[in-house]
Formats: structure tokens, C-alpha cells, sequence
């Protein structure tokens, strides 16, 4: 097994030095087994079981799906879901109520009339409030592909690339021409109408057409000027969310940033009142529970899977981060 880097960060059994976080003892970067969700295996974990629900794909045998694409409402969903990721994209519309999601380490609050947008590979979790009332499309990368190739989606549509802003409100106006095409999916879901999956993706193509008017009319593609500290902060927690597996130095994050470590350290220090490294640890922490909470693996299997030395010191980092032991999360979260 061969020793690629040594991460120290005095946390428990852990230590730092030159910008590194590291658990325990010596560490190698190895790719764990990280749940990541198809679309044809991801039902179960976000709807309750036996929910009467008729909207979408509910109630429908999986026989009667269309490949590549489910539609559903927020009645029957689970209270909490994630963290985790999925290989698809995700559209949430909330009406009305409030929902609490984090995608990476950015934090969102839906509101009336908001919609969202996640790609594949992000690693996000929500929790919904109790009476709220909205629709969630799942579709795969591939599913427009006769309307507009997969590769071109981020280009065109700027809520679903890296540097776009994933969640914003709509006027009562755009929501309900939303709210209308969503219901129109609904009907060639449920209804065995003839060429119904091309239907599906012309009104979710005219929905991502009706979002991008929403998100240019507020100049979301031209955001205001913001103080450079914030913006490289910003730009360090996205590149944190993306490569924090296979990066665990802070100075990794600089050189992507062309800023020096130090530099990076004391900029996100002043704006987040936490420390580059503290950002590294949630992300390690987000995987660390999604490990716990939809894989079958012992605590020891998943200490080794994200490169602690041993179990002592996964256990000793998850009760820093979490304040319960990966038992006590395990526990109370199947």
C-alpha cells in the first residue's frame, strides 16, 4: 500500500502542519466506495413508504416509468434526506413553506416560490418543514439529449453549472407558468399517451427555458460586484465541495486559487469566523454521515474507506464535528 501523503491536524488523535488536515497517523488518498444514487435505485430514500399519493410517479409501477426522468410532489417526502449524492439532476419548486438544504458547504433556505437546481455529483441534503407544499423532478444527464445534448446543459441553462446560483424566488407570475408545466408532466407520467416521453422533455426543456428568463430578469447572470474576500471564499467552498476526497491541504485550494495558503487561511477566517481547514473537515464530515446513514458498512470499514489510521481517531474527528459518536448517528438515523 503505497504512502502518498501525510496530513497532520491536532484534533483528538489528529495533527497539523503545513496547511494539511490529517487524521491519526500516516494516510493515503484512495477512492472510498461513496454512496452515490441512480436514478433507478434512489426511490426509497426519499419517499415514505406507503404514501397514497397518486401525483407522478407515486403510485406508479416502475414498469410505466419513463426512462430517465420522475416526477413527484412533496407530499409523501421524507422529512430529511442526506447527506448523499446522486448521478442525476434535481429540480425543486416550493410553493409554499420552507425547506432547509445545503449543497457542498452553502446553505439554503427555500421560501415561497422557489426553485432550485442540483447536478450530478454534489453532495446535498435537506430537511422539509412540515406543511409544505411543492413538485421535485429527477432527470439523468442524458434524458434531453434529443432536445439539447447533455454536455451543453451547464452552457445554456446557468443554474446548472459550477458558477451559477442554484436556488433564487420567482414572481407569483413565473410560478404559476411553472406550476402549469409541471402539472402538464403529470398528466403524460400518469396517462399511457403516445409519445409521451418526448412530451416530458419538451415541457421540462420549456421549464428550464421559463426558469432562465426568472433567473436573467434578476440579473442572476450579472451578479452585483461583491468584496473580493467574499468571492474567493465563495470560490474556495465550491472547489472544496468538489475535490475535498482527493485535496485535503489547504495549500492544494491556494494553488487552484492562485492566492498563497496563508493568504487563503486568513481571508475565509475573516469572512466565515472559521478556518480553511475547518471547511475540508465539514465536507469529510458530510461523507463520513452519508457513509453512516445509507451504507451498510461497519464504522471501522468506512474509517479506513476515508483514510484514517484507525477507528479511534474516525471516532474522535466525528465527535468533534457532530457532537455524537458515528454509532449514536448510525443509530438515530435508520
Amino acid at each position: 500500500m503505497e504512502i502518498k501523503d501525510f496530513f497532520v491536524f491536532y484534533l483528538g488523535g489528529g495533527r497539523w502542519r503545513d496547511g494539511c488536515v490529517i487524521f491519526g497517523g500516516n494516510m493515503k488518498t484512495s477512492k472510498a466506495d461513496i454512496p452515490k444514487y441512480d436514478l433507478d435505485h434512489f426511490r426509497p430514500v426519499h419517499r415514505q413508504e406507503d404514501d397514497p399519493s397518486v401525483f407522478g410517479c407515486n403510485s406508479l409501477p416502475r414498469s410505466r416509468f419513463i426512462p430517465g426522468f420522475e416526477l413527484y410532489s412533496s407530499m409523501g417526502l421524507v422529512h430529511s434526506v442526506g447527506p448523499l449524492r446522486s448521478e442525476f439532476y434535481r429540480v425543486s419548486i416550493t410553493v409554499s413553506g420552507k425547506l432547509d438544504m445545503q449543497i457542498g458547504l452553502e446553505r439554503y433556505r427555500h421560501q415561497d416560490r422557489t426553485i432550485c437546481f442540483t447536478y450530478p455529483n454534489q453532495i446535498f441534503s435537506k430537511t422539509i418543514n412540515a406543511n409544505t407544499l411543492g413538485y421535485y423532478l429527477l432527470f439523468k444527464a442524458d434524458f434531453l439529449d434529443e432536445v439539447l445534448p447533455a454536455g451543453r446543459l451547464p452552457g445554456e441553462f446557468p443554474f446548472l453549472s459550477t458558477t451559477g446560483v442554484p436556488l433564487f424566488q420567482v414572481s407569483v407570475e413565473e410560478l404559476a407558468v411553472v406550476v402549469d408545466l409541471v402539472k402538464k408532466m403529470d398528466v403524460e407520467v400518469r396517462e399511457d399517451r403516445r409519445d409521451r416521453a418526448r412530451a416530458v422533455q419538451l415541457y421540462l426543456y420549456l421549464l428550464l427555458l421559463e426558469a432562465r428568463r426568472s433567473y436573467e430578469r434578476q440579473q442572476l447572470d450579472h451578479p452585483a460586484p461583491v468584496a473580493a474576500g467574499h468571492g474567493l471564499v465563495a470560490r474556495f467552498q465550491k472547489l472544496v465541495g468538489e475535490h475535498f476526497l482527493a485535496k485535503r491541504q489547504v495549500a492544494d485550494y491556494a494553488r487552484l486559487l492562485a492566492v498563497s495558503a496563508n493568504h487563503l487561511n486568513r481571508v475565509v477566517k475573516e469572512v466565515t469566523g472559521r478556518t480553511a481547514s475547518d471547511s475540508i473537515r465539514e465536507m469529510l464530515g458530510q461523507e463520513a454521515k452519508s457513509l453512516l446513514r445509507y451504507t451498510d458498512n461497519s464504522i471501522s470499514e468506512i474509517a479506513y474507506r476515508l483514510d484514517f489510521s484507525d477507528p479511534a481517531s474516525f471516532n474522535r474527528f466525528f465527535k468533534t464535528e457532530t457532537g455524537e459518536t458515528p454509532l449514536v448517528y448510525r443509530n438515530r438515523n435508520k
